[in-house]
């Protein structure tokens, strides 16, 4: 199986991608408003379906030991959203009022409306900068004195590769491998949330299961660069998601035909995994079309996402993003003075290049 299109080659190109007139909108603020391309639509239509809660849909059971093996855990769970999928992970691993090391500007506390604690009843305790964070910190953040019955028992490590917050970034491969090592010793579980970890895998040139295999459970996602509509999957042990079954219930995650969004996944897998890598190259494109503005500081990419900063005299990020928008070109304010950009499936090379032109009038007339 290759690993840059697992199972199967990729297209040229997304049939609605491209820019019909230089004035058309370009949409940069998130790899999630892809749209179903043709053939994936034609793959819903076509899927064979079954009631998934009585595990009777067909598609959904490939999808889940598709995905499972891609990612080397023994099974698999399609539930609607990343965030489901993370909020199952903490559970699973959890007890009320348990502590949970996240890192830095992790899409668990900032991004999932304080579910963490509504449903598993933990406290998230934060690591690290930037999304990333040492051996030693981690160390450092678990406290030696947790014997102490006056403080919260700590049981999970939760990390995120590819990193939002911190642009896209991936953990360098040997500093994963030795926190998740010294995360063992200390007695804590290991959760990712791997929305991204198809880009992080892209970016190394490995297999996601590589970078999955110190974590006892793996979230991914479907419906950012790979372009599906919906869904993503919890992954771990078969004990682990046979548990996490009953807490999807639970939490109202359990769907009946839901073949029709399994099989937009599988199609992805076949057909879209490898245009991740375009997706890079589009990111470092808009951040060298960036590089060297006046007042604009930019992070150089290492997946598809690209945070640039604001220094005055320039104004604030929603002034920028509201003129911007007004040149058809959506993004989003990432803080106070900064903006994000997010190349996806449905931007093309033309439609990179005139977001740059736009973004450089912009900038330079402010």
């Amino acid at each position: 199986m290759s690993l840059s299109a697992p199972g199967g080659a990729a297209p040229s190109a997304n049939p609605v991608a491209s820019p019909s007139s230089p004035g058309a909108v370009i949409d940069l603020r998130s790899d999630t408003v892809t749209r179903p391309t043709p053939g994936m639509r034609a793959a819903i239509a076509a899927a064979v379906v079954g009631d998934d809660l009585y595990r009777e849909d067909p598609t959904v059971q490939a999808l889940e030991q598709r995905v499972a093996e891609l990612v080397g855990k023994e099974a698999a769970l399609l539930v609607p959203s990343g965030t489901m999928a993370n909020q199952l992970g903490l559970r699973l691993h959890v007890q009320p009022g348990d502590d949970v090391l996240i890192s830095d500007g992790a899409h668990i506390k900032w991004y999932e409306s304080g579910a963490a604690a509504a449903l598993s009843g933990v406290q998230l305790v934060t690591v690290g900068q930037g999304g990333f964070f040492s051996v030693a910190e981690l160390r450092a953040a678990h406290h030696a004195e947790r014997t102490d019955h006056a403080y919260a028992p700590m049981r999970l490590l939760c990390l995120e590769n590819t990193h939002n917050r911190g642009g896209g970034k991936v953990w360098p491969a040997g500093e994963l491998q030795a926190v998740c090592a010294a995360a063992g010793e200390l007695g804590l579980r290991l959760h990712l949330d791997g929305a991204r970890l198809w880009n992080a895998a892209v970016a190394l040139g490995t297999a996601p299961s590589v970078l999955a295999a110190p974590f006892d459970t793996v979230a991914v996602c479907l419906s950012k660069g790979l372009g599906a509509p919906a869904g993503s999957l919890l992954c771990g042990s078969r004990r682990d998601i046979e548990r996490a079954r009953r807490f999807r219930r639970m939490y109202g995650g359990s769907m009946r035909q839901a073949g029709i969004l399994a099989a937009a996944g599988l199609y992805a897998l076949d057909h879209h995994y490898a245009l991740l890598a375009v997706d890079h190259e589009h990111a470092r494109l808009l951040a060298e079309g960036l590089a060297g503005l006046a007042h604009v500081e930019v992070t150089a990419p290492e997946t598809n996402i690209v945070l640039f900063d604001l220094h005055p005299p320039l104004p604030d990020a929603e002034g920028v993003v509201a003129a911007l928008h007004a040149r058809g070109v959506l993004c989003s304010a990432f803080g106070p003075r900064r903006i994000r950009l997010v190349t996806h499936l449905d931007v093309d090379r033309a439609a990179c290049d005139q977001a740059v032109a736009r973004l450089r009038q912009v900038l330079c007339g402010l």
